[in-house]
């Protein structure tokens, strides 16, 4: 049965938080004072002011706890019910409008219980107001209720004093038996949530993720909702326990719940019709629309949802869209598309610049006896439509997978590679470098792409967008060595074992030409890493730029980090330190992701360099002046390959027949497609083979080869 419980009406707006947690001391309103101050400029109502409030069918437990400063107007409040303390700032006799939405200055037609207000809001058909400390000039229209209880966490995944543990809320990533689950907090970053959801083994560092955690909120009840100036909020029907900043924009949404929606005048977070959020970490800038339903998540800044859209137990990285389909137990690295409703996304960890199509079911767990398996996705992602895979799989770096039902569990090892399932000759077959080969068009604009949509103002973690980056060159190695030991047929295919768990054929087609290719992108990478490094320095001779390069013989190893390349040795230090209490907080944790940011240039320069050595098989002492005046010729001749690569692959939309029977003539194509010579993205291309010739012939000028 329902527990209805019965107290004295003289209580309603009073007690917020139970006498046994209040500090000694302390009153109710001890956490709310902290939130917005206690001020001089806050007096009693006059005689006259009650008596206008009564005229307007307003009414109080007691007027004495009405507060209000000099700018009150008493004639623009009307039909309000006002129970406990409140207090209320500057009203004049103005309208505010936004969007079209055009609403008085004052509080009109609400419930109000014990909240405070700025200077001029529109507050007008609240039902029930409970608990609330409201910004400037904020827009409240037509919600049902919008209260806070003394146990507010916003999303946070906390617990207060007099809880029992089971109250706290954990995300549950990449894996549904939880054991690879996490507290979700307020500023919490993709690196965040991958070194807590990776390293399960180092209880000692877990510990300390939870101590940092923990630390960053009072564990004190009685701490109100917030909204914060600007806000506006109409048509919603539930809104409790929910902290949100600057310059929102919420209409007709269901219900928000335990939320913490991040938003300020130059990054506005916006949630729209229908959607129903439950237990979770909003973003700054972050977009939500139309009957989305999430429950426990974060959405990294400059997310979205939409249309539908369902994210559970996940969490979302930067400037990310999610549409239509259904993503669960999740970690998604920043830069992930995935825009179709019957798509689906379980258990895994993709890592960032990905793009899942229609019909793509990834992990499916029944092909274990448990809900425990999981899938990791390198960068560059890119799963076809109607693809069909099951846990466990892991794929290198920018694996595209063609349309198919898969059997079995994958491994695939090797980079930029397309991967068949070829059930008319019961085989699987990987084509590595099949981006090179086929599709330089997508796999250079996309990089173009994402680094021009990143619209993060606080850029903690450097995000790396580049297709050739420390990651993939050293995945490329690893490939190499792989296809090396292959003894391919006269046709240039190997079979390899332990790629698919099944006992059918794995096919590896076009080895040769995948070697000749991955040998010259590392030489191509290195030497645009030398070429910057030579035009920032200003060197004036070859032997200025060698003595300069670091003497380090190792090709260093580097993990993605929420989408951050990170040496392998600095991850080991950041964890040592946090281990050892020299890094004692999140900020802290954040502050070495900055520090490794500032230094990526250098040691992706020393990177890049000792992967040259190894690739040519020469020592330091053997790169000279003819080496490298050679290798900036490769370079433009890598450069001219790769645009007449990437303008060939669009143009066979404008050639294949196939494309050109939906058209009756080349002028229809043209005003539909657009004509191919004005294509943006190829012109752009274009002008960077030309400025890279041009850079090339000034470095060769400069260091006198």
């Amino acid at each position: 049965m329902n527990i209805i419980n019965k107290h004295p009406i003289s209580e309603l707006g009073y007690n917020f938080v139970e006498p046994q947690y209040l500090p000694k001391g302390k009153d109710e309103y001890y956490l709310r004072f902290q939130q917005k101050p206690q001020s001089s400029e806050y007096r009693h109502l006059t005689s006259s002011e009650i008596e206008v409030l009564v005229q307007n069918r307003n009414t109080s437990d007691d007027w004495n706890k009405i507060l209000v400063t000099n700018f009150f107007r008493a004639e623009l409040v009307k039909n309000c019910k006002f129970h406990g303390l409140v207090r209320i700032g500057k009203l004049e006799p103005l309208y505010l409008e936004f969007h079209n939405l055009r609403m008085p200055v004052g509080l009109y037609n609400s419930k109000i219980i014990s909240c405070d207000f700025g200077d001029n809001v529109s507050i007008d058909n609240v039902d029930y107001m409970s608990h609330y400390i409201i910004g400037n000039e904020v827009m409240i229209v037509n919600v049902n209720e919008l209260a806070a209880t003394d146990k507010n966490k916003f999303g946070n995944g906390i617990i207060f004093e007099g809880e029992e543990e089971k109250a706290r809320v954990w995300l549950e990533l990449n894996n549904e038996n939880g054991g690879r689950n996490v507290m979700p907090f307020d500023g919490m970053l993709p690196g965040d949530a991958y070194l807590w959801s990776k390293y399960r083994a180092d209880t000692a560092l877990l510990q300390k993720f939870k101590e940092f955690t923990e630390s960053k909120f009072n564990n004190k009840r009685g701490a109100y909702g917030m909204i914060g100036d600007r806000t506006v909020i109409k048509n919603c029907k539930i809104i409790k326990d929910v902290r949100l900043g600057s310059d929102a924009y919420l209409k007709g949404a269901n219900k928000l719940k335990n939320l913490t929606i991040k938003s300020d005048e130059n990054n506005t977070s916006q949630i729209g019709e229908g959607c129903e959020l439950v237990n979770g970490i909003i973003g700054y800038g972050c977009r939500i629309f139309y009957g989305v339903k999430a429950v426990r998540f974060v959405m990294a800044s400059h997310s979205q949802l939409k249309y539908g859209a369902r994210l559970i137990n996940s969490y979302l990285g930067n400037n990310a869209t999610i549409s239509c389909c259904e993503v669960l137990n999740s970690l998604i690295f920043p830069a992930h598309e995935q825009h179709h409703n019957n798509s689906f996304l379980c258990a895994s960890m993709v890592m960032g610049q990905s793009n899942i199509a229609a019909g793509a079911t990834i992990g499916s767990n029944h092909n274990s006896r448990s809900p425990d398996g999981e899938i990791i996705a390198g960068r560059g992602f890119w799963p076809g439509l109607c693809v069909s895979l099951k846990h466990n799989s892991k794929f290198a770096s920018f694996t595209i997978i063609a349309k198919g039902d898969y059997p079995a569990e994958m491994n695939i090892p090797v980079p930029f590679s397309l991967v068949i399932n070829d059930v008319t000759h019961d085989k699987l077959v990987v084509m590595p470098a099949y981006w090179f080969m086929y599709n330089m068009y997508a796999l250079e604009r996309n990089a173009w792409k994402y680094a021009d949509r990143d619209r993060r103002i606080k850029k903690i973690q450097r995000l790396e967008y580049a297709y050739l980056a420390p990651d993939t060159i050293n995945e490329i190695f690893d490939a190499l060595e792989i296809l090396q030991q292959m003894q391919p047929n006269d046709k240039g295919a190997a079979s390899v074992q332990n790629w698919e768990n099944s006992n059918r054929t794995t096919e590896v087609v076009k080895v040769p030409q995948a070697i000749q290719l991955f040998k010259e992108l590392v030489q191509y990478y290195a030497t645009l890493q030398l070429v910057q490094y030579t035009r920032q320095k200003n060197f004036s001779s070859f032997e200025a730029l060698k003595k300069s390069l670091s003497a380090k013989i190792s090709r260093s190893k580097w993990l993605n980090i929420g989408g951050q390349l990170m040496q392998e040795e600095d991850v080991k230090k950041l964890i040592s330190q946090v281990k050892s209490g020299k890094i004692n907080s999140w900020q802290q944790v954040h502050d070495f992701y900055t520090a490794a940011g500032n230094a990526y240039d250098t040691d992706k320069l020393h990177h890049a360099y000792t992967s040259l050595l190894e690739v040519l098989n020469i020592t330091p002492r053997q790169f000279t002046a003819a080496t490298f005046k050679q290798m900036l010729q490769q370079a433009v001749n890598t450069k001219t390959w790769m645009y007449k690569n990437i303008y060939e692959s669009r143009a066979k939309d404008y050639s294949n027949p196939f494309r050109k029977m939906v058209y009756d003539s080349t002028e229809e194509m043209n005003a539909v497609l657009g004509r191919l010579e004005d294509n943006s993205f190829i012109q752009q291309q274009a002008e960077a083979l030309d400025t890279l010739k041009k850079e090339i012939k000034s470095v060769t000028r400069k260091l006198k080869l």
